[in-house]
């Protein structure tokens, strides 16, 4: 049962000039009459189950992004129907405009739309639909709550995707589709053609030459069609916060951009959700492959465990057999190191070609800068201290053949983008 607002503003009427003629008892009496008023009233309203309800949630939504939630509500019984349904979500869904009124005639239905603007990524559960149906008089009405299971699943917002014009139009540009062509990139044959000041003398043709009479060269392109496998860092140091996000959205934007980018090039992408068991796995053809890797981590979250890094090379050497570019999103630091990861990248890089790539705080740039007091000098040297610890690492990786990406938040993955489009240039993929 409920009450309106109705039945405090009758009761107000009568008891308000009542207490001011100071007949308290009339007062009582008058508040106690419209009580027992909005009960009878409450009792006369229609029964809640006579009004069925359902959820049409979306499937998946993008975090940032704007959906709806329709909820289609039915009069089944036989009285006409009057009252209010609530739609709950948790915060975290930003649902809006959930509370909707309803006036439904015997056997009608009504699709009722909840706005709804997600701030977390992962699957948010709906809370329970609250349905009040007024009484005759309005004074008073029934309410219930019902347990209608819905879900939706919030996708990586994917902001890096504003990047991927701009390294699509270099790819283009590695492919010798577009009027730029790249003078001995890459390791496959694309055509020959007549020598030009500029061009690389090696790719001369000197058979061509003799025939023809003029300097032939032969031009390459980025070999298409190899393997990307992507492993995503979901250990402890993952969630770690920097720029007011945790690492691992870093990381997975880098890993969403670098998958799209090698699918338009024609390579065959894998990736893997890591700590010390698999958390997701993505490996679809062509560009399938950027929202089903989407869809995959879109609930996965950090763990507060310690990455299990000969796991990892167990599990790829198993998965992956041909040659391929292993990029390892990660984190990069004396704490990582300890955790087997220079060992791992060794192994790896015996059979693959490793990209590292690993989110820098930009805090640590501004604190080296301070020298406002003495603890800005402390912080100073602490900050410094941890840079000279983290370029160690990064040149114990180089060393190991490994190629090693340090980037904040923001640039992370246009930086991964970059040097991909860097190997291929080099035809070193």
């Amino acid at each position: 049962m409920y009450l309106t607002g109705w039945t405090a503003l009758l009761a107000a009427l009568g008891a308000v000039p009542a207490a001011a003629l100071e007949s308290r008892a009339a007062a009582w009496l008058w508040v106690l009459g419209t009580l027992a008023l909005a009960g009878l009233d409450a009792w006369m309203a229609p029964s809640v189950r006579s009004l069925g309800v359902r959820r049409e949630p979306p499937e998946s939504v993008r975090l940032g992004e704007s959906a709806a939630s329709t909820l289609v509500a039915a009069n089944l019984g036989r009285r006409t129907l009057r009252g209010a349904v609530r739609d709950a979500w948790p915060p975290s869904v930003g649902a809006t405009q959930a509370r909707h009124p309803v006036a439904l005639g015997p056997g009608e239905s009504v699709r009722l739309r909840t706005a709804l603007r997600p701030t977390r990524r992962g699957d948010l559960t709906a809370g329970a639909v609250t349905v009040r149906l007024a009484g005759p008089l309005r004074l008073a009405g029934r309410q219930r709550s019902f347990a209608v299971p819905a879900r939706v699943r919030v996708l990586p917002e994917f902001a890096s995707r504003r990047h991927l014009p701009a390294r699509l139009a270099r790819l283009r540009e590695l492919d010798g589709r577009s009027s730029v062509l790249l003078k001995g990139a890459g390791s496959e044959f694309d055509s020959m053609r007549e020598y030009v000041p500029g061009d690389d003398v090696r790719t001369i043709d000197w058979r061509s030459t003799a025939r023809r009479g003029d300097v032939i060269v032969r031009t390459y392109r980025p070999e298409r069609d190899r393997r990307i496998v992507v492993v995503v860092d979901t250990s402890r140091l993952s969630a770690t916060r920097v720029a007011d996000a945790p690492r691992l959205d870093a990381s997975i934007e880098a890993a969403l951009l670098l998958s799209a980018l090698a699918a338009h090039a024609g390579d065959r992408v894998q990736a893997t959700a890591w700590d010390r068991v698999e958390r997701a796995r993505a490996a679809a053809p062509g560009t399938r492959i950027v929202h089903q890797l989407a869809d995959a981590v879109a609930a996965v979250e950090p763990s507060l465990l310690e990455p299990d890094w000969p796991g990892l090379v167990r599990l790829l050497q198993g998965r992956v057999s041909q040659r391929s570019l292993v990029v390892l999103l990660t984190t990069v630091d004396t704490g990582a190191a300890d955790s087997g990861l220079i060992d791992a990248v060794g192994a790896l890089a015996a059979r693959h070609l490793v990209l590292v790539a690993s989110v820098e705080d930009p805090e640590l740039a501004s604190l080296e800068r301070g020298r406002a007091d003495a603890d800005a000098h402390y912080e100073a040297g602490a900050a410094a201290r941890a840079s000279l610890e983290r370029e160690a690492v990064a040149g114990m990786l180089r060393r190991l053949g490994a190629e090693v990406v340090l980037a904040g938040p923001d640039e992370l993955a246009p930086a991964v983008a970059d040097r991909y489009l860097a190997l291929k240039t080099a035809g070193r993929l």
